[in-house]
């Protein structure tokens, strides 16, 4: 096995320009910004969302987490918010898929999974043709209001393995993660990505010390191919 480059890490659920400054002196490669959503913590409207994007600097990368499904909403609301990166959090059909690349060439797409069973891995393999990256989650949609992220629960990593193992593009691990058990996810699933959200927050504010000790639990970190 070989050694390689320590993990991006994107923060989630940031809500303000406090947080996002907060965030990238910490260290974070990307920030992740919640519009509306069945459920979950973080979420904020486009108008604010459109504010903290536009003023967060290159190459700091900035994730519009939208839960909708259909390519033309998505265009619609991306245009609104102006980030650069859209982060699917429900299952968009792949011919949805092909519009958003087609009409949004120069923004990134990354589809969430959530890793709730087997049938997982398959699922997202079959989506690595059509998108950036893939970000595997602890979420569930088939709920009758969705969890599509934001849980603090962790899942199977061992499906999570599995999948970024077979993909050709990166994959980020999210759900439950923090400064006690991320150098175990990153021993085991060696992923390109963490994105966390409860784990470095106090109260759901972001916490500086927090975020301080998890980079530091990160950079101590066995980080193995």
């Amino acid at each position: 096995m070989k050694h390689i480059s320590r993990p991006f890490v994107k923060i989630c659920c940031i809500s303000s320009l406090e947080e996002a400054e907060l965030a990238i002196a910490a260290g974070a490669s990307a920030l992740g910004l919640v519009s509306s959503m069945p459920s979950g913590p973080g979420i904020i409207d486009d108008q604010t969302i459109a504010l903290i994007a536009a003023a967060v600097p290159p190459p700091i990368a900035t994730f519009l987490l939208t839960s909708r499904q259909n390519a033309d909403a998505i265009i619609e609301q991306h245009l609104n918010c102006r980030t650069t990166t859209i982060q699917l959090v429900d299952e968009v059909a792949v011919v949805e898929l092909v519009k958003l690349r087609q009409r949004l060439p120069g923004i990134k797409l990354v589809q969430v999974i959530h890793v709730s069973k087997e049938e997982a891995v398959a699922e997202a393999l079959s989506i690595v043709p059509f998108v950036d990256a893939l970000l595997l989650d602890s979420g569930n949609p088939e709920l009758p209001i969705k969890e599509l992220g934001g849980t603090g629960r962790t899942h199977d990593w061992e499906l999570s393995r599995r999948i970024r193992l077979g993909a050709s593009i990166p994959v980020f691990l999210a759900g439950g993660l923090g400064i006690a058990n991320v150098g175990d996810a990153i021993s085991r699933v060696n992923p390109f990505g963490l994105d966390l959200c409860s784990g470095v927050r106090t109260n759901g504010k972001l916490d500086k010390t927090k975020l301080q000790e998890f980079m530091a639990a990160v950079a101590r970190s066995p980080y193995l191919a």
